[in-house]
């Protein structure tokens, strides 16, 4: 009779689990197919496809292939065309190879099997999460986590799509995970797992390398504690040695199996490129743009092979990005990262039920009624870490970069949460009526889980006024801006659209005439685009914000913040009805424009596509250099001085830290160099 109850039971928390699982894979596919393609996305997928197909590993080198590689698994077997690689510079072959490869195809079927393989790293995620949490505390907290992630805000936004922050989310709590059933219970079957999962973390994104630290600040606690019983007789310096002994060589078990993962996601191969083709340009040359010790050391790597050549140049172009990516933060534009990014954007976008739940586990640890030091240590110091660093780093574009504090904090949470329910019944009715807020603040955003901002910042309809990037406006509401052109009958309209140049809008059905920005003139698409244009104008939060252009002062689209739209699109694209003045923008492409004919050997037309520049808006400062550039190629160089010398009092007018992105060049250029 005993063991008929107990399989009962089993039975019956297997099915909670499978149906809270179904839970969350339903809300995300859901939603997802309501929502276009992201930014990166037709990158990663080209990068990935190409790695199965041809061996290509330099496609979007800036994130291992973990991700890329089980995404792209439905597509195989598609008929597709793909395009031919040209050798540009390795990001532009892979966001322009993987547009071409999306949209001369079934881009939609191409997408929807993707995302759904991708994931498969979420479901993965919150599984780990209720097994961890269950083992730690109990199956009444196992369920609680599950029920915390199945409705997330920031795990629903991000879990089915071809990123790579779920999965690196995933993995790095499985290694932590397997190592807290290493230290438990020491056996040969656990240090693999925990060898193999540490793989898997570095295989799924750069940051991956954390999980170094974590299980080596995590090994030191349990030298320092007493989880461990020396055993009788036995000193407990002499217990304490032996523990570090056998943890030392368990990390540096683990350091060596997961190198090994690392190198079997790359086929074991240390070229990037197939046929003995290189990156363009080639590492030797690329990593010259980092500080000197940098450099040194990933050429080590390199010169001795230490990992593979497409994973060393991702590391030099994580520090690259990081050096000049710009932040918006609350309105403002800073040329860098700043510290207090990540932990605002968590109060942020953290359901209010979350934040006073982990409040509510603090407290619970504070009292001592959370108890089991190994287990609250192995949720708290990982996400410590993860946090400072985070801080530290000079990229701030996405909450997505700190996802997995939530798993580590869910388990927490629900270990805190039980305690407290255990200690008074009251709270059970406390609990449950947060669990309850934190779902249904989730689900009145969908299918927009990406805005999600917590009521006490005003939800979702406000997110844009403090954060950007894909913290809102990924560039994923093209399937709504079509439904809602398509309501009105709209056939003539303006678009300053995040993802211009790397989506193509058309496919979607959207017949508005793009307006620039900077993602466009990175690609080099060209655009005539007059100094007043009548509306519709529709503008994506993250070009609105214009902190891809690194300064208020240079954003094109300032103006439109003050202005009250007609309406907004899913939270992130803002419509405007009326005539515009848009000097800049067209002053930008008069600029553009100019370059290109000037490269083409055309050099009277590109005088006169910088005048017009110029005459457009005189105080631009591209318009200002493609001005002068064209009179220097005709041999013009006093001309040429004067445009320089605008240009360069217009650069010395930019804030600080924006203004060294611009005052060299120019002086280089006036110095005739």
């Amino acid at each position: 009779m005993a063991e008929t109850s107990e399989n009962k039971r089993a039975w019956a928390v297997a099915a909670g689990v499978v149906i809270l699982l179904a839970v969350l894979a339903g809300q995300m596919l859901l939603s997802i197919r309501q929502e276009s393609i992201t930014w990166d996305e037709d990158n990663h997928i080209f990068a990935g496809y190409m790695s199965w197909k041809h061996g290509e590993f330099g496609l979007n080198p800036e994130h291992p292939p973990l991700v890329k590689l089980v995404s792209t698994l439905p597509i195989l077997r598609m008929p597709l065309a793909v395009p031919e690689l040209q050798n540009r510079f390795f990001k532009l072959d892979a966001f322009l190879g993987g547009k071409d490869f999306l949209f001369k195809n079934d881009a939609d079927a191409m997408v929807l099997r993707t995302r759904a393989a991708a994931a498969v790293f979420a479901v993965l995620l919150a599984l780990l999460a209720f097994l961890a949490t269950r083992e730690m505390f109990g199956t009444g907290p196992g369920f609680l986590a599950l029920g915390v992630l199945a409705f997330e805000p920031n795990l629903l936004a991000h879990g089915a799509r071809v990123t790579t922050d779920v999965a690196l989310s995933c993995f790095l709590f499985a290694g932590v995970y397997a190592f807290y059933r290493y230290v438990k219970r020491p056996s040969a079957l656990r240090l693999v797992t925990a060898g193999v999962a540490a793989g898997f973390a570095l295989s799924a994104k750069h940051t991956g390398i954390l999980i170094f630290p974590m299980l080596l600040l995590l090994a030191l606690a349990e030298v320092a504690g007493k989880n461990e019983v020396a055993g009788p007789g036995v000193p407990e310096a002499a217990g304490r040695k032996k523990r570090a002994l056998r943890l030392g060589g368990a990390l540096v078990a683990i350091g060596v199996m997961a190198v090994a993962v690392l190198w079997a996601f790359y086929g074991f191969r240390y070229k990037a490129r197939p046929g003995g083709l290189e990156i363009n340009p080639p590492l030797a040359e690329f990593v010259q743009q980092l500080r000197p010790h940098e450099a040194q050391l990933l050429s080590a790597f390199a010169h001795w092979r230490v990992l593979p050549e497409s994973y060393i140049y991702g590391l030099a172009d994580v520090r690259v990005m990081g050096d000049f990516y710009p932040t918006y933060f609350f309105g403002k534009v800073y040329p860098h990262g700043v510290w207090f990014y990540f932990p605002a954007a968590f109060v942020i976008k953290s359901t209010v039920a979350f934040l006073i739940l982990l409040l509510l586990a603090v407290w619970a640890i504070a009292k001592g009624w959370l108890r089991g030091r190994r287990e609250i240590l192995f949720l708290t110091i990982p996400p410590i870490l993860y946090l400072w660093v985070a801080m530290s780093a000079r990229i701030n574009i996405g909450l997505r970069h700190i996802l997995p504090l939530y798993v580590f904090l869910t388990a927490l949470i629900a270990g805190g949460a039980w305690a407290l329910i255990r200690r008074k019944r009251v709270w059970a009715y406390v609990i449950g009526a947060l669990l309850v807020f934190h779902a249904v603040s989730s689900a009145l955003v969908f299918p927009s889980y990406m805005a999600y901002a917590n009521e006490l910042w005003g939800g979702p309809a406000s997110t844009y006024k403090y954060l950007s990037d894909s913290n809102v406006d990924w560039a994923q509401q093209l399937k709504g801006v079509k439904k809602y052109l398509d309501a009105r009958g709209v056939k003539n309209c303006w678009f300053a659209y995040f993802a211009e140049g790397v989506v193509d809008t058309k496919y979607y059905g959207i017949p508005c005439k793009p307006l620039i920005s900077p993602d466009t003139m990175w690609v080099n698409e060209e655009m005539d685009i007059p100094a007043e244009i009548d509306g519709p104008v529709l503008i994506s939060a993250g070009t609105l914000s214009g902190y891809e252009f690194g300064s208020d002062q240079l954003n094109p689209y300032r103006a439109f913040q003050s202005m009250r739209p007609a309406a907004v699109i899913q939270y992130a694209v803002f419509v405007y009805e009326g005539r515009f003045a848009v000097h800049r923008a067209s002053a930008l492409s008069y600029a553009q424009k100019s370059r290109n004919l000037r490269v083409a050997g055309r050099l009277e037309e590109a005088l006169a596509a910088a005048q017009a520049a110029a005459a457009t808006e005189p105080d631009c400062i591209p318009a200002q250099t493609a001005l002068g550039d064209a009179l220097r190629a005709l041999g013009r160089p006093e001309e040429a001085r004067v445009a320089y010398e605008t240009a360069l009092g217009a650069a010395n007018r930019l804030e600080p830290g924006v203004r060294e992105n611009w005052v060299p060049g120019l002086e280089r250029k006036l110095a005739g160099k």
